[in-house]
């Protein structure tokens, strides 16, 4: 009887975790679109054009999610987000997933109890100056005034950099990039520190962007990438495997001028069940064979992505670094589709 009642028990809970984990997936398709985080305004990554459409690399990630779930890529609500906001906007169900720029750390990820579902920028934290400050590193910077953002991992690790270097700052807070960029142009802090992607941006946007300079040191490692909730499986599934679906394209050559062709079928099986002509990863998921097909065509595969919003001919200027593909020195590495 005892065998019976514990695993009566243990069926309920494994029902009410499966509920649970269906939730969000549930949610999404009947509202038809989905609710994704993402920063205020930081270009490259995520800002609405001339247009009003928003545009850049963290965007790209929400458009293929919706794409692989609701076979739309617009159809994406947009939600703005600060250091402050981004973490109560998610738990709260406001939006569905966290697309902006968020460094996946051990207390976000167990204390917060979200999950992150993988990194699409390895980045670290830099700090940029006006040229004619005469700095040469970030060692010089004793008794600077520093533009931080509050509710940061940037916060924390500026403090350990002046504390370790036995020098000191004096914090000017603030709660965007927005917010930054004039305080830091009109010279009320001296240095502004950030993501080093996110200082590349910001100079990209400035009327004289050769007149401040990125500081050689990297003083933290910033994996970035998407989250969702705890507790929360079947979704993160979803936006893991769409993450890794634009980077084991990439790897394989599957790009959006060719994925049509692809799609009918290759010798490649890791292709092909990419794709969906073999297997049924789509239906494991609780989606369509095509899911990870419409997620690339999107907006393009990893590099196309890169390239386009961020990469080395835009005005971001970024290279691929520790962001290539594992086959050419990077970190970027898709597990297996099989």
């Amino acid at each position: 009887m005892k065998k019976t009642v514990i695993l009566g028990a243990l069926t309920i809970a494994g029902l009410s975790a499966g509920a649970a984990a269906a939730a969000t997936l549930d949610d999404v398709k009947a509202r038809g679109k989905l609710n994704c985080g993402v920063t205020t305004g930081l270009v490259g990554f995520a800002a609405p054009d001339a247009n009003g459409e928003w545009q850049g690399f963290d965007v790209g990630v929400c458009r293929a999610v919706a794409a692989a779930v609701l076979g739309d890529p617009t159809a994406v609500e947009f939600v703005p987000t600060t250091g402050k906001t981004r973490f109560t906007a998610l738990a709260s169900g406001e939006i569905d997933l966290l697309a902006r720029n968020t460094t996946w750390t051990f207390s976000r990820d167990v204390d917060l109890k979200f999950e992150f579902v993988g990194v699409n920028y390895y980045d670290g934290q830099g700090f940029m100056v006006p040229k004619s400050l005469g700095v040469t590193s970030a060692k010089e910077l004793d008794g600077a005034t520093v533009c931080i953002q509050t509710g940061t991992t940037t916060e924390l690790n500026l403090a350990d950099f002046f504390r370790v270097n036995n020098i000191s700052y004096e914090p000017v807070p603030i709660e965007t990039n927005a917010e930054a960029q004039p305080l830091y142009l009109e010279g009320a802090c001296d240095v502004y520190t950030t993501d080093a992607s996110g200082l590349a941006a910001t100079r990209a946007a400035f009327e004289n962007p050769s007149e401040h300079v990125i500081l050689p040191e990297i003083i933290s490692k910033e994996p970035l990438g998407p989250l969702v909730r705890h507790g929360d499986s079947e979704w993160g599934d979803i936006a893991r495997w769409t993450l890794n679906a634009l980077i084991a394209a990439e790897e394989y050559g599957v790009t959006s001028a060719n994925i049509a062709e692809l799609a009918n079928g290759t010798d490649n099986p890791e292709i092909n069940r990419l794709l969906g002509t073999e297997g049924t990863l789509g239906e494991m998921l609780g989606l369509d064979a095509e899911w990870a097909k419409r997620a690339i065509m999107a907006g393009g595969n990893y590099g196309e992505l890169f390239e386009k919003n961020i990469g080395e001919n835009t005005p971001i200027g970024l290279s691929r670094g520790l962001n290539a593909q594992w086959t050419e020195g990077g970190l970027l590495y898709s597990p297996p589709f099989r």
